[in-house]
């Protein structure tokens, strides 16, 4: 693979991992223009560990403050319920994407790299986002976690298995639908992409390692300290903009793209 390339795929990965337009569905679109080889979807995961570094660092504070309070609750000390509430709902939000990346992980690696599928769960994506907007103003938020809410949200990040969904989309409109305001269903999202992408990441990481083909490793390192650096300022940017904005800039975006996307691979 070209080194400029795999630069240009850093920077997508991490631009567009925290942003609601689907990373997965970006990366599968690049790998079928510049027709990458069949280590496509461990190359995106190795991008993926450097942006799932970059939600570490950003979040740092309120990661130590998560294991802190769990810490102190297991030498039965008095703790912040707010934390050890949000720490208990990543938890088990975590447990459906591990169930359902199991069982998807074939379809993962065959028919969900179709690009015609990537456009149309682009459009499907859109609506749950458009339903997302609708219910936002219809109804009274609280804006408060529960581990009941962390498991639904959980439920609606296995719908990012398929490109084209969105793994922060799917997971900020399901916490906006449960009463979350914007900017706290983007904070958790992101938290909730931590384990989830750390440990896909680590075990393609090791299926690349293992498999004897050639790989560029100064090139690969390259592509994800750019993902790395692209990723800080889609989290920083991201949050920002959900506290004054709606996510209808991304739903035209979306539907854009997957028009696009049925033009090029479809109709050429």
């Amino acid at each position: 693979m070209d080194a400029l390339n795999n630069i240009w795929l850093g920077l997508i990965q991490g631009l567009t991992e925290f942003l609601p337009v689907s990373s997965s569905g970006h990366l599968v679109l690049l790998h079928s223009l510049f027709g990458t080889g069949k280590n496509d979807l461990a190359f995106d995961a190795v991008l993926q560990l450097a942006t799932v570094l970059a939600v570490i660092i950003y979040f740092r504070r309120d990661i130590f403050d998560m294991a802190n309070a769990v810490l102190r609750q297991l030498s039965r000390l008095p703790v912040n319920e707010k934390e050890i509430t949000l720490a208990y709902a990543l938890m088990i939000g975590t447990i459906p994407a591990i169930i359902f990346g199991l069982l998807l992980e074939s379809y993962m690696e065959t028919i969900f790299r179709n690009p015609l599928l990537v456009a149309g769960v682009l459009v499907t994506g859109s609506f749950l986002f458009m339903v997302a907007e609708w219910k936002y103003f219809a109804r009274n938020r609280d804006d408060k976690m529960t581990i009941r809410k962390g498991l639904l949200i959980g439920f609606f990040q296995c719908l990012a298995l398929i490109p084209g969904m969105s793994r922060s989309g799917a997971s900020i409109a399901g916490g906006m639908l449960l009463g979350l305001s914007r900017s706290e269903a983007a904070r958790f999202s992101f938290l909730l992409a931590i384990p989830v992408i750390l440990g896909s990441g680590l075990k393609k990481l090791l299926e690349l390692m293992m498999s004897g083909n050639s790989v560029e490793w100064s090139e690969l390192v390259i592509a994800a300290i750019v993902a790395f650096l692209a990723g800080l300022f889609a989290i920083h940017f991201m949050l920002s903009f959900v506290r004054r904005h709606t996510l209808w800039p991304f739903i035209w975006y979306r539907l854009a793209l997957a028009t696009v996307v049925v033009a090029v691979f479809y109709f050429s």
